[in-house]
């Protein structure tokens, strides 16, 4: 039966469908197909503008939740499932995501950013999520045992033992390839327009026909705004630019992720810590390059002699005060929203604890403090992680 004969039926061709083909999407949806479900992930397509191709790729625990002790709880619960999430998938799809967790550092470039540094250690301390993260201050000795290759410029920084990072276009790929296989419906060119609620199931209206499915999924980033008012949700968002740069393939040097910088798993470096208002990604600042490319060199002067091949702008998906959003509609029961900014480092709690909560149709109390209603109660989003790194 078709999806388009379906919908004409009034009966629900799938249990959930999920809006959004990107990490976040296809993390989801891989949950539900492994409860069990008929899932249908509906996309954009290549053209759509994807924070998913366009990110950092780092599977990141440093300064995530302050303000909010429930994200820094849940970030690491995500980071200790990233290696039997990957292990599955890799098992599954033959393909490896690269997956290294060795610990990240946070650099320090003056005594100035080190003293800065220290105070948000600090207040990790004072809200009592030190211990759960694992951070700690390091000195310039620790740094330059880790990685020789620091320039002097280097006075000290921060570290965490449960940082890393993966290849997250293989990642992308590798949920969207177990999704084929247990027999999920990926439609492309299928961007939504409206939402309703008809014979307890939903029917979308898309671009590329109707869609039904008994309960519906919002993980469409920055677009989560609109689809959410569709459904009773409140999604305030405020998306952001940011800048990239990649090197070309060097010598392995850098055994550790830097917030702002890391060797992937080809040999290129990718370079980024940007962040700029607005939503159009064309185009690259110059300017932001030169500074962002004058503070890597600092931190590695080896790169002074590696040549920068390609650079790109990017949209984050950033809710409105920086912290993810999970939720179910009071008004519309089965309507879910999940967006967040760390695609990457939380595919894996998505994957194994958000999505069957999903395909049982409620959401636990762990994820009660990332609901909706916390929006106009005094949050500010400069309260929030900022996590300082890719697009």
């Amino acid at each position: 039966m078709s999806v388009a004969s379906a919908a004409r039926r009034g009966t629900p061709d799938f249990d959930s469908v999920v809006i959004g083909g990107g990490l976040v999407g296809a993390a989801i949806a891989w949950g539900l197909t492994r409860a069990g479900e008929r899932v249908a992930i509906l996309d954009e397509g290549d053209t759509a503008v994807r924070a998913s191709r366009a990110n950092f790729a780092l599977v990141w625990v440093q300064s995530k939740g302050l303000g909010m002790p429930e994200y820094s709880a849940w970030t690491v619960a995500s980071s200790k499932a990233w290696k039997d999430f990957a292990r599955e998938l890799g098992g599954e799809t033959k393909l490896d995501v690269s997956l290294q967790q060795p610990g990240g550092f946070s650099l320090c470039l003056s005594e100035a950013e080190l003293e800065a540094r220290k105070t948000v250690i600090q207040r990790f301390h004072n809200q009592g999520t030190l211990a759960l993260t694992g951070m700690e201050m390091v000195d310039r000795a620790t740094i330059l045992k880790a990685m020789p290759e620091i320039g002097p410029d280097v006075v000290g920084g921060s570290y965490c033992r449960l940082d890393g990072h993966v290849n997250s276009l293989r990642l992308l790929r590798a949920l969207h390839t177990s999704l084929k296989a247990r027999g999920a419906t990926y439609l492309p060119s299928h961007t939504v327009s409206a939402i309703r609620r008809v014979d307890r199931a939903y029917e979308m209206d898309t671009s590329g026909g109707p869609v039904r499915g008994g309960k519906v999924i919002l993980a469409a980033g920055n677009a989560n705004q609109a689809l959410g008012a569709m459904v009773g949700l409140n999604v305030p968002m405020k998306p952001e630019r940011g800048q990239i740069l990649v090197t070309e393939r060097v010598q392995p040097f850098l055994n550790h992720p830097v917030v702002t910088l890391r060797q992937t798993d080809e040999g290129t470096v990718m370079i980024g810590d940007s962040k700029e208002d607005g939503t159009d990604p064309a185009g690259t600042n110059l300017g932001i390059n030169s500074v962002m490319a004058q503070r890597a060199v600092r931190m590695f002067p080896l790169l002074g002699r590696v040549n920068v091949v390609r650079t790109w702008r990017g949209i984050r998906v950033m809710p409105e005060d920086g912290f993810p959003i999970y939720d179910q509609s009071k008004t519309h029961p089965g309507a879910f929203v999940v967006t967040c900014h760390s695609g990457v480092t939380l595919a894996a709690i998505h994957g194994v604890r958000l999505a069957p909560m999903i395909a049982r149709g409620r959401l636990e109390a762990e994820v009660a403090a990332f609901g909706t209603g916390r929006f106009g109660i005094g949050f500010s989003r400069s309260t929030a992680d900022r996590e300082p790194s890719g697009p």
